[in-house]
């Protein structure tokens, strides 16, 4: 969700962070006691999954079909935060680290294009209200008042929930926070151990501040890139138009809501956008559901990406992305979370609600997203709407390692008839067993590794309560 009157490729650089946390008072559950080994800092260690029943390497050339199947026995190889091997009978490294994956499922993380994580503050919050009643009742009010030791809190809660549902990159559109805010949100989101791209909005009197917190706090972290956001109409032209420049400077994408709710068509974002020139590869645009039939067309001939959130978009009586039409004119396009009105951070249910709306709205069930596509748009699809493809999104090897095992011998999974399509529609984050984010470890037998979950939870409610009291 964007507020409209707040409106402004990569960046990956060496190891290290600014002790942020500590000098705040924050927890700092870096060394937080945990009974569980902890994976030393710097490089990632050499891990070997063993004799999976099924990996879908989103790589056609590894596998049969447009998921790149592999059936039976197969082995996934990470060495040094890169999937380094696929096949059978692998042989074990000296000193690996040897995990059984019999009986379960390997793919790639989960993508997750478009989120609010600050708004885990609200959730359940105005949920009678539509996207403009949510906004003001919600939205606005809450977040001035949220400081920056509470919005690590918030953040870091709603980074570990998408992590352990198997969210190994978030774009996280960030609205208009002072800069010691920033820092705090950025370090919430390095410490969960996401990949993440912080997409940063200002006024357009404060949009120095970006390239200030792309410089101080995220060109040091290996995980981190940035896009810069804007909210996209004819009303804002002028902030708008900064913002684009800003992120050409950068050589970063431009991340905007567009068309989220009908009443949007009267600020003309789509004219807005092109009049500044930004209507090409490097817009990300968010919802689109209210596009006419020539903006559907231009969008594919002019290759902008577009991030579908079916959830947030139900809850908010939004409408339904014409997904079969953009699919039809080429357009890239990946799913979101879209922070606290899609209630949760599950993935499975984000899919499964993409392909039950088109097919409940055209009476179609074969119908654009299919269960191949939706996974694909969930893996692969995501990071290519972001430029990442080249790094994450399949098992390719070369790829960094961002991984996710599922366990399917659960009252909710089993029994075993169509393990493709029950990632879809029976798959819930209690299956993830298994989270790698650049070959690290993340969360293990069913648990976040070394993360205190109840200290989390304990953090965020008397953050919570603080906001109710103010």
């Amino acid at each position: 969700m964007n507020l409209p009157e707040m409106s402004r490729r990569r960046v990956l650089a060496g190891l290290g962070t600014v002790p942020l946390a500590a000098a705040a008072g924050f927890p700092d559950l870096d060394r937080a006691p945990s009974a569980r080994p902890v994976e030393a800092p710097g490089r990632s260690r050499t891990t070997l999954l063993r004799g999976a029943d099924l990996v879908l390497t989103m790589d056609p050339k590894l596998g049969t079909g447009p998921l790149g199947r592999l059936d039976n026995d197969v082995d996934l190889l990470l060495r040094d935060g890169v999937i380094a091997a696929v096949g059978q009978r692998l042989d074990a490294p000296d000193g690996a680290r040897v995990l059984d994956a019999r009986g379960r499922i390997v793919l790639p993380g989960f993508v997750d294009l478009h989120n609010h994580l600050w708004q885990s503050s609200i959730r359940g919050g105005c949920s009678n209200e539509d996207l403009y009643g949510w906004m003001s009742d919600c939205n606005r009010t809450v977040l001035p008042k949220i400081d920056p030791q509470d919005m690590y809190r918030f953040v870091h809660l709603a980074a570990l929930d998408a992590l352990q549902a198997g969210v190994t990159t978030v774009v996280d559109w960030v609205h208009p926070i002072p800069y010691d805010t920033s820092g705090r949100y950025i370090r919430a989101l390095d410490d969960a151990g996401l990949r993440f791209v912080y997409a940063s909005t200002q006024r357009a009197a404060d949009a120095r501040l970006i390239p200030r917190i792309k410089k101080d706090f995220l060109d040091r972290l290996p995980l981190a890139s940035v896009q810069v956001a804007a909210h996209a109409g004819m009303s804002q032209l002028t902030d708008l138009r900064t913002l684009h420049e800003l992120a050409r400077e950068l050589g970063v994408m431009l991340n905007s809501h567009v068309l989220e709710n009908r009443d949007d068509r009267g600020d003309d974002p789509i004219r807005a956008l092109r009049e500044i020139g930004a209507f090409g590869p490097d817009l990300l645009m968010n919802h689109a559901i209210h596009l006419t039939d020539a903006e559907i067309a231009l969008t594919g001939e002019h290759d902008v990406r577009v991030a579908h959130c079916p959830l947030s978009n139900m809850r908010l009586a939004s409408g339904i992305c014409p997904l079969p039409a953009l699919h039809a004119h080429r357009v890239r396009a990946g799913l979101g979370h879209d922070g606290g009105t899609n209630d949760t951070s599950d993935m499975f249910n984000v899919m499964k609600a993409a392909v039950g709306l088109q097919r409940a709205r055209h009476e179609d069930a074969g119908i654009h997203p299919t269960i191949p596509a939706v996974l694909r748009m969930a893996t692969l699809g995501g990071a290519e709407c972001i430029g990442m493809a080249d790094r994450v999104g399949s098992l390719t090897p070369g790829k960094r390692a961002d991984v996710v095992v599922l366990d399917p011998g659960t009252l909710n999974f089993a029994p075993r008839y169509d393990w493709t399509s029950q990632i879809v529609l029976n798959g819930q984050p209690p299956n993830v067993s298994e989270v790698f984010v650049d070959g690290h470890l993340r969360k293990h037998r069913g648990e976040l590794v070394h993360v205190d979950t109840e200290r989390v939870v304990h953090e965020a409610e008397l953050a919570a309560s603080r906001l109710r009291t103010t």
